[in-house]
């Protein structure tokens, strides 16, 4: 990147299974104010807002017309990116590197509990010719990829049961975590199945919450902020767009995306050179996978680091301490806001009991979900 660009202003509203009592505007609004209020800023004295929504999803078109009032964004510069919230942070990075801007605000919220049919929403985005006739659900798909993924990497149900186990118990520290909870492997196992090999514990829970994260060039950033977290890579891939056609043993969006964003953040080793990890674990099988795409850990040998303790809070590298979306919950567009909050808390060494002794570094990877081949990978660093 051409200049450094830091993160100066985080706010989160959430997380929590259902929130009837307050509207998608409410939960920005909140968020929006706690942002704004840490990073010393007005919303009048940021240059631009961007929003990580999909129509799809919101139930709206042309969602941006419904963001500005909440943002404090009104008669100012708002875009949508309708991606994961990493690749919106990816935007308002390149947005401050046109030497055009200064700060930028970048939002994304879910408020799934207000979707009647979530799965039949997520099943309108499959395939309209291939797969969506067969009246199947973005989880049959999944469960067909965590079957390909176990026979080719010999990585087992046992150990995809034991990502479960890690990021609930690790969302009991974190008061923002809307599915929290002390599990065996056992009752991860004898979990009904909705896709055999998937289980019901194996697939996140939608929750409801809002994030609202302030960029800011290098020179802004020291100005306003006694600890920035700078953004060293980021980079985002999307692979082949028909399941059909994919290895679904192998994540390739994750294995690009990294591949550039370690080469800007310079970062050789990732095993050694980073401090933790926040992965996409929609499914359980996605963080063994995704930890494997992205080079932390060599085929098949995800679920042995897992099982053996590598990743768990106190190992060589923590994965999602924050609990993941397992734990937290899977809030779509602003599932990679949830990591990078995480992340940026780690980062000011500001996570309490979940704190990570003299983190430095740390790696953000999102995913869009079924049946997208997109991901995201950010690197942050207190240096």
């Amino acid at each position: 990147m051409k200049e450094r660009v830091a993160i100066v202003g985080i706010g989160v509203t959430g997380f929590s299974s259902v929130s009837p009592s307050i509207s998608f505007k409410e939960l920005t609004y909140t968020a929006a104010v706690k942002a704004y209020h840490e990073a010393g800023l007005h919303p009048k004295e940021i240059d631009s807002f961007i929003t990580a929504s999909e129509d799809f999803m919101e139930g709206y078109s042309i969602f941006d017309e419904y963001v500005p009032d909440q943002m404090g964004a009104v008669m100012r510069p708002v875009q949508t990116v309708t991606a994961d919230f990493i690749q919106a942070l990816g935007i308002g990075c390149m947005m401050i590197n046109t030497g055009r801007f200064r700060t930028i605000a970048v939002e994304a919220h879910s408020k799934a509990s207000n979707v009647k049919t979530l799965n039949e929403v997520k099943a309108f985005a499959l395939d309209p010719v291939y797969i969506r006739p067969l009246k199947e659900n973005a989880d049959f798909l999944a469960g067909l990829e965590m079957k390909r993924f176990l026979e080719e990497t010999g990585n087992t149900e046992e150990q995809c049961a034991e990502v479960i186990v890690k990021n609930k118990a690790n969302a009991l520290n974190n008061p923002y975590a809307a599915h929290a909870a002390s599990l065996t492997i056992d009752d991860v196992l004898s979990s009904p199945p909705i896709s055999l090999p998937l289980k019901e514990l194996d697939a996140a829970k939608p929750a409801d919450g809002a994030i609202m994260i302030v960029l800011a060039s290098e020179k802004e950033a020291k100005a306003l902020c006694k600890k920035p977290i700078w953004i060293r890579g980021i980079s985002w891939f999307s692979g082949q767009g028909n399941p059909w056609c994919r290895d679904f043993a192998y994540a390739d969006y994750a294995q690009l995306a990294a591949q550039k964003a370690f080469a800007m953040a310079g970062i050789a080793n990732p095993l050694k050179d980073l401090d933790f990890a926040e992965i996409c674990d929609e499914y359980s099988y996605k963080e063994l996978q995704h930890l494997e795409s992205i080079g932390i850990a060599r085929k098949g040998e995800a679920g042995f680091l897992t099982q053996t303790g590598v990743t768990k809070l106190g190992g060589l590298l923590p994965v999602n301490v924050s609990g993941g979306s397992l734990g937290v919950g899977h809030t779509y567009e602003a599932s990679g806001g949830m990591k990078v909050v995480e992340a940026v808390m780690q980062l000011r060494h500001e996570a309490g009991i979940r704190q990570i002794p003299n983190a430095k570094t740390g790696l953000v990877q999102s995913w869009r979900g079924v049946p997208t081949a997109t991901g995201a990978i950010a690197i942050l660093s207190n240096e």
